[in-house]
């Protein structure tokens, strides 16, 4: 029988009840990595459920960015299985990952501020205009894109940014992780890897980034957000997992357990008691 994202939490038995990964969009199966001798991941699992927000949490150097780059080809295990609704998948290159329909909203945004909104939200993706205009002259469909990108933003609610043709240089911020975000939103048909968001943000930008991480989750798509803000990730998390020293030190929601409590198991204070 596979586990639910209830029954996966290791608050009721250390470690987790895996999921079957055919009930999973994905699931990672004893990821290891390492860098000589130092020790990326040291067996790792993790169970991503349809429509949820999966957050990670740890120290630094737990492992959570190494975790993530693997699970989106920006870095190679050294063994483990990685399962995307269902199907073993190995990426060789976050184009891979992409090509799959995960899409990455780094914490350095990843965004041309010379360029126009629409032309970031497109950024790699660029359309050419229909007929001889695009297949000859190889014109791009500027408009288009213009009105897609302006439809993307009401879509999930974007109402801070309204001028399409606007360089993403002069934007704040928050508008800028809007930006990032909503072009990650756009394109993935999987999931969406949120990478620190709020790190840099003030309060009001900050609740902005999570209201755009539940309209995402309204749309369906899963999200893991990556984040050492705990009341954010108590806020908008289903699940948590705490990377811990390279592992999995377990996978809490914020109904079993408290902000300080999920601290505590983070910095090995404390441990969950097996089941």
């Amino acid at each position: 029988m596979s586990a639910t994202p209830t029954e996966a939490v290791t608050g009721i038995g250390n470690p987790p009840v895996l999921a079957d990964p055919s009930q999973t969009v994905l699931s990672a199966r004893a990821l290891i990595k390492t860098f000589g001798k130092v020790i990326g991941l040291d067996g790792v699992d993790l169970d991503l459920f349809p429509g949820e927000v999966l957050s990670i949490i740890g120290d630094n150097g737990a492992g959570k960015s190494t975790l993530i780059k693997t699970l989106t080809g920006a870095l190679i295990p050294d063994s483990g299985q990685v399962f995307l609704d269902g199907r073993q998948v190995s990426f060789k290159t976050p184009q891979d990952a992409r090509s799959s329909g995960i899409e990455t909203v780094y914490q350095t945004l990843a965004v041309a501020p010379a360029l126009d909104i629409a032309a970031n939200m497109f950024l790699g993706r660029e359309r050419r205009r229909p007929g001889i205009l695009g297949s000859v002259f190889r014109m791009m469909d500027k408009a288009g894109m213009k009105d897609d990108a302006a439809t993307s933003m009401a879509n999930l609610g974007i109402a801070t940014v309204q001028n399409m043709s606007q360089a993403v240089e002069t934007l704040s911020g928050g508008q800028r992780q809007a930006v990032a975000v909503a072009r990650a939103a756009t394109f993935a048909t999987k999931f969406v890897v949120l990478d620190e968001p709020t790190a840099a943000l003030g309060v009001k930008e900050t609740g902005q980034v999570l209201n755009l991480i539940q309209q995402i989750k309204a749309k369906g798509l899963p999200v893991i957000l990556i984040s050492h803000n705990m009341p954010n990730v108590f806020e908008v998390s289903d699940r948590i997992h705490i990377a811990r020293l390279g592992g999995c030190a377990g996978v809490i929601t914020p109904k079993s357990h408290t902000p300080t409590e999920a601290v505590a198991i983070m910095t090995g204070a404390t441990t969950l008691a097996r089941g």
